[in-house]
């Protein structure tokens, strides 16, 4: 006895498809996921997807062949979710990244701040920008529209106030930029 061909839209023959391929689809996605309730949710997404369409189908092509296709597309769609999924918790787990340190915490355990306030704006400016944010004399003459030899004199006075505000033995500041910050407050300030 032959079987008799599949006809859009009759509910019995989609019934009579759904049993016939429902344990080939399921074999095909699990060899494809690896995984059997994900095959088991894209085997049932594929039956409701293809009922769904069922009205519509064009019989040149196999009825299996159809729901192999909706349902490999859905398996790929799942797997594509599942590789999105597992970057976002390695990006979770590894957690935000630290921000930078505020240069205001990094400047209140050696008195800095009510130093930096005493000194003229241009001057204070000028030593923010350069040991608390790493910009080169080249990157601050352009900032404030002043040469760089300027910028020099600037760093040179504000130096000197912070020596004669915070005493001999404060030292200075760091003189390449935020990464020996870090460093800076280690020694001068100890770890909080």
């Amino acid at each position: 006895m032959t079987e008799e061909p599949y006809r859009p839209g009759n509910l019995d023959d989609f019934d009579r498809l759904y049993r016939e391929s429902y344990p080939r689809l399921f074999r095909t996605l699990f060899g494809v996921l690896g995984d059997a309730a994900a095959a088991e949710d894209c085997v049932q997404e594929c039956f409701l997807k293809a009922f769904l369409a069922w009205p519509k189908w064009r019989p040149d092509a196999p009825a299996e062949a159809w729901l192999h296709r909706i349902a490999l597309n859905l398996a790929h769609s799942h797997r594509r979710r599942e590789r999105l999924r597992e970057a976002g918790e390695v990006v979770r787990r590894l957690g935000r990244p630290k921000p930078e340190p505020d240069p205001v915490e990094v400047v209140e355990g050696a008195d800095l701040v009510a130093a930096l306030r005493k000194l003229p704006p241009d001057l204070a400016t000028a030593m923010v920008l350069r040991h608390y944010h790493g910009y080169s004399n080249r990157e601050l003459g352009y900032v404030l529209g002043i040469s760089e030899r300027t910028i020099g004199s600037r760093l040179a006075r504000a130096r000197l106030k912070l020596r004669t505000e915070l005493g001999p033995d404060w030292g200075s500041l760091p003189t390449s930029g935020p990464a020996d910050v870090d460093s800076y407050v280690s020694s001068e300030v100890g770890d909080a």
